[in-house]
Formats: structure tokens, sequence, C-alpha cells
């Protein structure tokens, strides 16, 4: 069984779980949960959307599938674990803040948890993936879900910030009302493309720049030590 909807969701996106790829989608993964290890944790599926009711999205990271390594995902994309060393594509992250952002400085952690809890919806589009196997959960359901997610998001009156880093991401663009919301579109942080359309777009003060001009609440991209 899948954990229950946050309740910050339930209205929005609960009736999900009643359709018939979501009910595949569980079957599926409790199958790969029973016969390996999946990340992350059961409890911790929905992390996103636990730390980030709909109410307070101003901003929305989107992600592809958690990382597969262990003890690294615990639900929001992008971040890891206190105590976990940052992987490639986290680490050039923190390049881009320290040259965007006045004053940035490079945490003693990955954990992102700081930013969801003021309003960055820091949604991977697939939600678990097998240890080890990345990719092995897309395709079973999970972007349909995520979808809805986005489209509740696309919804709202308040303008958003949508970061699209990324092919995969980008793909997404077409579900978000452009005259309404924000789209900022780079290359993804991976040590593969970073430097290729990534590092120099300044996607974080944009991102502040853009919510000032809404009238809405800056985010405080620094993360603290732990």
């Amino acid at each position: 069984m899948m954990p229950p909807i946050p309740a910050g969701w339930r209205r929005q996106v609960g009736g999900e779980v009643e359709k018939p790829y979501f009910r595949r989608l569980e079957e599926f993964v409790g199958g790969e949960r029973e016969r390996f290890e999946v990340y992350p944790a059961e409890g911790e599926t929905f992390q996103a959307l636990e730390l980030t009711p709909l109410r307070k999205v101003s901003v929305v990271l989107l992600g592809q599938d958690p990382y597969p390594g262990p003890n690294q995902a615990h639900g929001l994309c992008f971040s890891v674990r206190p105590g976990v060393a940052p992987p490639g594509s986290l680490r050039n992250i923190f390049k881009e803040l320290k040259s965007d952002i006045p004053g940035f400085r490079v945490p003693n952690n990955g954990y992102l948890a700081s930013w969801a809890r003021q309003g960055v919806l820091m949604l991977n589009t697939v939600l678990t993936v097998r240890a080890g196997a990345i990719g092995s959960h897309r395709g079973k359901g999970w972007e349909t879900f995520t979808d809805a997610v986005i489209e509740k998001v696309n919804a709202k009156k308040d303008a958003v910030v949508f970061l699209l880093w990324g092919r995969d991401a980008q793909g997404k663009a077409g579900m978000i009302d452009e005259g309404r919301h924000v789209v900022l579109r780079a290359a993804h942080p991976s040590p593969l493309s970073a430097r290729h359309g990534f590092f120099g777009t300044r996607p974080f003060s944009s991102a502040n720049r853009a919510l000032r001009d809404a009238g809405r609440p800056e985010i405080d991209w620094q993360i603290p030590d732990i």
C-alpha cells in the first residue's frame, strides 16, 4: 500500500488513488518493495507534497526520478539526507547559487527541506526507483500522477515560478499557462550537461525577481548548516 496523500493535497489529487492506473502503480511499487530495495522509504514517497501544501506553492522545481544510491533519496528532488555527500547535480546547483546569490555560502550538507518549507515544490516526475537502477520505475504511472499535481499548481491564481531544468522537465512546459506563471528553462545541472546551459542562467535570482514582481515572498536559498 502507498502512504496516504498528504492532507494539503488530498482534496486536489486524492481522487487519483481510486483510478485504475494508480491501483496498477501501487501494485507495481508494492511488488518492487517486496523483491528489491526501493527509494525513498515508503513513508517518504510523498514528502514533497507533505512539506509543501498547494496553498504555499510559489516555486516548482521539477526533477526526474529519485537518486538510486543508498541513503540519498528522501522524497525531495535533488535533495539528499543529512550526512550524505551531495551528488554531482547538487554540487553544481550549489556552484550556480554561489555565483547567482550574493553571500551564498556552500552548506555542509545537501538537505534542501528548508526550500520546501518556504513554498518550493520539489517534485520528481517519478516518485520511486529501484536501488541502483536509474529510470526503473518510469512509465508505470507516476508520470500521470505528477502531471495531475502540476495541473493543480497551474490552476492557481497566484503566479508560480516553474524551474524546468533539462529536456524531461521542459517537456512539461505545455501544461503551464505562461500568461499567468513564469517558466525559467535551463539545462539539467548534471555533470554531463551543466556547462551547456545551466551555469550562468541565474535561475535563483530570476525566480526571486519574478516572485517580487508578483508581490510574493522571495525564497531564502541559503541552506542551513547541520
